[in-house]
């Protein structure tokens, strides 16, 4: 596989396939056995035997909330490391392999002293860009062409993606990893009688990994950062508008990191980051399908029990986020369709009020809540406005987003934002529409439980969180929910001095949004507009070809609202793929 994170793509078919709301479900929930093996690491085990394979994930508690300055997105580079083999796994010569890893970090500390010396020549302004080759000194061109050197004699001992070709020869599929604000995760599907050789695998590269291409990774993430920031038309604004909102807390940096940060990663950083992080007391353990706990278990000490428990216990994050004083705003230019967006400071996932908060946004958004109604067909300032809650483990977002009818401005649609907001905050909501979105909220709470990959996300998930119980208990919760409750937290978090704004308008000569965006049902739009955004940014064929082969195959499979967006974006990227190949020739 070209990348093991999920990247936007990926991303984008997990949305299209999400569960949306059936026939309410009264108390959603899964039998979820946990175990803790004497090393610390947890297990969470869910037997469901309609299929005979098994979702196996493992988590280490570790995200860009764990980084500090100078270090962040080394959670997000680990994700990559850990595909980069073992002692056993990705070499044909381990001894070589080690000898040539040596040679190199010799290497690089003689070209980590002369970038202190351009990194002088940067500050007195002799340089303008530590990256661009012209500015290095010789020394250090000379030192460049020596690595490059022992990259090359290094790649003769490498077995690229070995990992993934024995998962591939054994029935596995989906091996993939994501690393977010709070947690970094790794998942594969494998048959139930490959059990044992998943636990050999993932345990090897537990207890004997070796960081193979550390610094050429260090060079894909900074591309994959690059691109992430640029390729999407407010993508380098969204790392912004985040630095601004948090003011202390390390939810500020991106979770891919800072670039400046990137090309400074040091092996002996990743090693110590690695002992602190992955070590078994920080780590859990997901099964979700076709096996036998009583069964399982002895496999998973033979294997997973062997890993030594961690000498030092990870640091807790302390650096929590004041309470804000006074409103803060963005503006900014972009090629997108003139934009509001709302962040207000909530609560973590964890927290009493997060059920209350869901709710709310959820009496806000979709094509029967407020917003649509409110700002879409009444005051017809707006072709979209959804809300929606974004908790992490250590605190939590509530966030309202409009997109600006052509002709409106953007301060018409966010005093009607405000409007709708403060309707909630004078008025209770009424009992009939409260219990609408609550049957909603359990609907899809059960059908979540429909699939063990699906129940296995949601555990990693919950987990990191802070709480996997979650699973079980997150609709019995919002059931409690009363419209007093709704008021209360409304008044409460939702105030100005509260909230952070960014309005984006459309740079002079940007595109227009594509006017068959708002035929669209609501809840198709944000996908639509994500998706034919990345479509129109791709100079790449042979990745769109990718995009649409995933589009395709995926369609058959999507929820009824979401299959015009699809199809939309299907016709837009054929187009596109017809403009890149004219232009080719």
């Amino acid at each position: 596989m070209r990348s093991r994170n999920l990247n936007r793509s990926a991303a984008l078919t997990l949305a299209l396939l999400a569960p949306v709301a059936a026939h309410a479900a009264e108390k959603p929930q899964i039998a979820v056995e946990e175990r803790t093996l004497a090393n610390g690491m947890r297990w969470l085990l869910y037997e469901q035997h309609d299929s005979p394979t098994v979702a196996a994930f493992w988590t280490a508690r570790v995200g860009s909330v764990n980084e500090r300055p100078g270090i962040t997105g080394l959670s997000h580079f680990f994700e990559h490391m850990m595909f980069k083999g073992t002692r056993t796994i990705g070499t044909r010569d381990i001894e070589a392999d080690l000898r040539l890893i040596d040679e190199q970090e010799k290497v690089r500390d003689a070209m980590r002293a002369e970038m202190e010396v351009m990194r002088e020549r940067l500050r007195r302004g002799e340089i303008d860009d530590l990256q661009k080759p012209e500015n290095w000194t010789e020394r250090y061109r000379e030192l460049d062409r020596q690595f490059d050197a022992l990259v090359q004699k290094q790649r003769e001992t490498i077995v690229k993606d070995q990992l993934d070709q024995i998962y591939t020869a054994n029935g596995g599929e989906a091996l993939n990893a994501f690393t977010n604000e709070d947690q970094t995760a790794f998942f594969v599907r494998v048959p139930r009688n490959k059990l044992e050789l998943w636990a050999w695998l993932e345990s090897d590269r537990l207890l004997f990994p070796v960081f193979r291409e550390f610094y050429s990774e260090r060079d894909v993430v900074f591309e994959e950062r690059r691109l992430s920031a640029e390729s999407t038309p407010l993508g380098k604004y969204d790392e912004e508008f985040n630095a601004l909102f948090w003011e202390a807390s390390p939810y500020k940096w991106p979770v891919v990191g800072w670039a400046s940060d990137i090309p400074t990663y040091t092996l002996a950083q990743a090693k110590q980051y690695f002992a602190t992080y992955y070590a078994p007391n920080n780590l859990t353990g997901v099964l979700a399908g076709d096996f036998r706990t009583a069964e399982v278990m002895p496999l998973l000490d033979r294997y997973f029990g062997r890993i030594p428990r961690g000498t030092v216990e990870p640091p807790p994050v302390v650096t929590l986020e004041p309470k804000q004083l006074g409103e803060k705003r963005y503006g900014a230019e972009a090629e997108t369709s003139p934009t509001v967006r709302v962040w207000w400071k909530t609560v973590p996932a964890v927290h009493k009020d997060t059920p209350p908060l869901d709710l709310l946004s959820d009496v806000l958004s979709g094509r029967t809540g407020r917003l649509y109604k409110g700002l879409v067909l009444g005051r017809q300032v707006a072709n979209a406005a959804e809300a929606s809650i974004d908790p992490h483990k250590y605190a939590g977002i509530f966030v309202a987003e409009v997109t600006v009818k052509d002709g409106r401005e953007p301060a018409a649609a966010e005093a009607a934002l405000y409007e709708e907001i403060g309707k909630l905050q004078k008025e209770e909501v009424p009992a009939e529409e409260l219990q609408k979105v609550k049957n909603a909220y359990k609907a899809n709470a059960y059908r979540r439980l429909s699939s063990p990959f699906y129940v296995g996300f949601q555990l990693v998930h919950y987990d990191a969180m802070g709480d996997w119980r979650l699973i079980n208990t997150s609709a019995e919760r919002a059931e409690a929910v009363t419209a007093a409750d709704l008021r209360r937290v409304a008044e409460e978090y939702l105030t100005k001095e509260n909230r952070t704004v960014a309005t984006f308008v459309r740079k002079e000569g940007g595109p227009a949004e594509d006017p068959e965006i708002g035929k669209l049902p609501p809840p198709a739009q944000a996908m639509a507009r994500q998706a034919l955004t990345q479509v129109a940014a791709e100079k790449d064929p042979a990745r769109l070809q990718q995009m649409v082969a995933q589009l395709q195959q995926m369609a058959g499979q999507a929820p009824p609202e979401m299959k015009p967006a699809i199809d939309l974006v299907l016709k837009r990227a054929g187009e596109r793929l017809e403009a890149l190949s004219g232009a080719k020739k």
